[in-house]
């Protein structure tokens, strides 16, 4: 049989089993489909977990119990907290690899096709578990996203068994997905590419993948124990049954720290892609961005109990671990130097993209020095579960993992839909959003430099103030997503057609060039007689 006739053969076949419309989608092997569906799925979660972020800042307009019952704020701030890391920004990155990594380092796909549509859509059968708690007897789970046992188990309000089962199902999808990148990236490099010529977003994936594969396990292990504390008589962490709580916030956190680099790390790797095509130059020092986000990645296992500063560690305990997380600013540090160098002197233009980039630059560096602050073992003591640690995060997550993000799809777009997006509406969005997210989390520093509590529904009048514009912050910060929304509604449809190189970059950068997705699946082998 001759190649020509298998061609042939494979053809027919691909003519027939084309797929259109939702079997399009549920039956999908396509790298970019399934980037797209992570996509679209982590905005939807972003707008319900903002929903219920609304709802929070509604109720602390002003002091007093205005809206919710206590009971119903504790399942808000929990379920708000679970949404936007597992639902909104983990997704979001896992879209952009399924993108763009084939892309970057040359490959037809990704390494395993059919997993990738498996661990896609696990996802949303997880978050509707979740979610649906809100709508039974017992209630949503009511014990902060970090599930503080025995909060969790021993004294839960019966919810514990579907929010386990629904982070198990979250923990399945992220492990698939990172062998998927880790397989990808070693077996099906161009030739060539070199560990050291691949695009640093690319690098920063697998990196990012490597610390998945380390500590969704543990995350795995830990509500297991929650669970069968809760249904199954154990006592993990129940200390009338012999059990320790202050091992689930070390088992927990040896979880929780490394997560959070795991929804940083991409957006580095989102942000040195962008700089250099904006400002017209190479990316200044690869090899030290390279060897600092391993650097990064490695450091965050040893970190985990500077979040425990007040549980009544040994003193040598509490210095190793505020000299650590010191220490880990060095390489943070060393990006953003690199990111500045690259601007300096460059033929800087100032696209959307690159706009948010600035931004993440600066804003993720306030989170930075914020996290330094908190890293310092006495001072953390007067900080510790007040709204400045809610503050710090919020401006590492949103200023830096959200805005990358933000960066990212609109310098992709074009390539990914063909067309170019409306550029004031895009403008709008940008700076509705950042006026907004300062005016919403930076009054947050002063409010816990005053002393107020975290995760309460009520507080004293002297924090009226401040909370008044955080909230008011708040509502213009999630009313300004849904800019971003029309603006890639109205770019799918249509709209001026993007250029080979949309952005005028003076590097090679073939990723920049607008591929609409070409239909194929590995659904469909070709015949062989």
């Amino acid at each position: 049989m001759t190649t020509d006739t298998i061609h042939d053969s494979h053809e027919h076949d691909h003519h027939d089993h084309k797929m259109t419309g939702i079997k399009r989608w549920l039956y999908t092997t396509n790298h970019k489909d399934i980037g797209t569906l992570y996509l679209w799925f982590a905005f939807i979660m972003l707008l319900v977990g903002g929903a219920l972020a609304m709802l929070i800042r509604l109720e602390l307009f002003q002091p007093g119990l205005q809206f919710v019952e206590p009971d119903f704020f504790n399942q808000l701030t929990t379920v708000h907290g679970l949404i936007m890391v597992f639902g909104a920004i983990m997704p979001a990155f896992t879209g952009f690899a399924n993108w763009m990594i084939p892309m970057m380092v040359g490959a037809p796909d990704m390494a395993l096709p059919r997993m990738n549509n498996w661990s896609f859509w696990i996802l949303p059968f997880a978050f509707a578990i979740l979610l649906s708690s809100f709508f039974m007897e017992s209630g949503a789970p009511n014990f902060g996203w970090t599930f503080y046992a025995p909060l969790s188990s021993t004294y839960s309000n019966g919810s514990t068994a579907f929010f386990v089962f629904a982070v198990h199902i979250m923990g399945v999808s992220s492990i698939m997905g990172a062998i998927n990148v880790i397989v990808t990236i070693m077996n099906m490099r161009a030739p060539g590419m070199t560990y050291m010529k691949m695009p640093l977003f690319v690098w920063t994936f697998f990196i990012t993948a490597y610390l998945l594969i380390a500590v969704m396990p543990v995350l795995a292990g830990v509500v297991t124990m929650v669970l069968t504390d809760t249904y199954f008589g154990t006592s993990f962490f129940d200390a009338a049954g012999g059990g320790d709580p202050v091992m689930f916030q070390h088992i927990f956190w040896f979880f929780g720290h490394p997560e959070v680099y795991i929804m940083i790390l991409p957006a580095f790797g989102i942000v040195s892609t962008i700089i250099p095509t904006f400002a017209r130059k190479k990316l200044f020092g690869y090899s030290s961005m390279v060897y600092a986000t391993a650097s990064i990645a490695f450091l965050s296992f040893i970190v985990w109990a500077h979040h425990m500063f007040t549980t009544g560690m040994p003193l040598f305990g509490e210095l190793f671990f505020m000299y650590c997380t010191m220490l880990i600013a060095v390489p943070t540090g060393v990006k953003v130097f690199n990111w500045v160098a690259t601007m300096w002197r460059g033929a800087m233009t100032f696209e959307i993209p690159m706009m948010f980039s600035i931004a993440f630059v600066i804003l993720f560096t306030i989170g930075g020095f914020s996290g330094l602050m908190l890293a310092l073992t006495p001072v953390d003591f007067q900080y510790h579960d007040t709204y400045f640690v809610v503050a710090h995060f919020h401006y590492v997550l949103v200023t830096g993992s959200l805005f990358s993000i933000y960066a990212g799809a609109y310098y992709w777009l074009p390539k990914w839909t063909g067309h170019m997006y409306s550029d004031k509406l895009s403008k709008a969005h940008f700076w509705c959003s950042l006026i907004s997210v300062n005016i919403l989390f930076f009054p947050m520093h002063f409010l816990g430099l005053a002393g107020m509590p975290r995760r309460i529904p009520d507080y004293a009048l002297q924090f009226a103030d401040f909370n008044k514009w955080v909230s008011i912050g708040g509502f213009a910060f999630g009313l300004s997503q849904l800019i971003f929304l029309v603006v890639v509604i109205k770019c799918i449809r249509g709209g001026k057609k993007a250029e080979a190189n949309p952005w005028q970059a003076s590097e090679g950068l073939e990723w920049t060039v607008p591929s609409p997705a070409p239909y194929h699946t590995f659904e469909t082998p070709p015949k062989i007689d």
